[in-house]
Parts: C-alpha cells; structure tokens; sequence
C-alpha cells in the first residue's frame, strides 16, 4: 500500500485546523496579504520601540555608574583626609611621654573627632545631592521616553482611525 502524502497532516497537531502552513501550500487558512503588512508594520513598531527603549536604559546606565563613580571618589577621598588627619594624631600621641603633653593632645582630639565627624556629614550631604541630580536626570529621560512614546502612539492611533475612515467611506459611495 503506498503512502498518500495528500491526506497526510502537514504537521503533528491533532486538529487539521489548526495544522501550520510553513510545511504545505495546501491550506488556504493561510494570513492574507493585508494581514503580513500588519503584522511587519507591527513588528517594525516593536522593534523601534525596543531600540529606543535599550537606548534609554543604555543612558540611564551610563548616568547611574557615573553618579555611583563620583559619589565613591567622593566616600574614598573624604576617608583618606580622616584617616590621615587620625593617624597624625595618633603619632602625636605616640611621641608624648609627660602628662603636659598629654594634657595637650586632649583639645587636639577632639579637635580631630569633630573635623572628622563634620567631613563625614558634608560628604554625605554632597554624596546625596550628586544622587538626587543623577536621579532628577534619570526621570527627565523616563519623562522625555514616555512622552515620545505617546506622540509616536497618538500618531499611529489617528493614521488608523483615517484609514478605518477612509475604508469604511469608500463601500458608501
């Protein structure tokens, strides 16, 4: 008995419905014409969205490791001065061999304590305020992103209402 590849299922599904078409011509459930454009002009809208939206998150990245980059100089540089600035006191206090010397590095010390606890608030506060403006620029792109992306939709949305105009009038006359 020889094998009739005419009433064979072009695919494994087991509805013939349903059976794809990439394998055969036979079916003429395939996508229409109108219906591909749709479907690339689909999938070119995606894919300029997905660019566009890897060039925002690309720059909102680059924003983001720099903010990261200077606020850490700025943490590494501030902990440089006060472990400079202690361990000059602590040398001062190695070499003091009185109580009258002892009695002077006191003022010192706290002296150091202070400048260092002072450096540390102004360099949290600088830290912050680099944060908060890489962030204010990370929403003003989010912000730009968003508002492109609803012009560009806008548009789209009034060329298909003037085309579903535009069908919908031709049929009338």
């Amino acid at each position: 008995m020889a094998y009739d590849r005419s009433s064979a299922p072009c695919c494994i599904a087991t509805n013939p419905g349903i059976c794809c078409t990439a394998q055969s011509s036979r079916s003429s459930s395939g996508p229409s014409l109108r219906s591909s454009a749709m479907y690339q002009q689909f999938n070119e809208q995606f894919a300029a969205a997905t660019r566009q939206f890897a060039d925002t998150a690309a720059q909102v990245n680059r924003l983001a490791l720099d903010n990261a980059e200077a606020v850490f100089g700025l943490q590494i540089a501030a902990i440089e001065e006060r472990v400079n600035a202690t361990f000059a006191f602590f040398g001062e206090a190695a070499e003091a061999r009185d109580p009258e010397a002892f009695k002077t590095l006191w003022p010192k010390g706290v002296q150091i304590a202070r400048e260092n606890v002072e450096r540390a608030v102004s360099t949290g506060q600088e830290a912050f305020g680099r944060t908060l403006k890489a962030n204010e620029a990370i929403a003003e792109l989010a912000k730009s992103q968003i508002e492109t992306t609803a012009k560009a939709t806008q548009a789209n949305v009034e060329k298909a209402a003037k085309a579903a105009t535009k069908a919908t009038a031709a049929p009338a006359k």
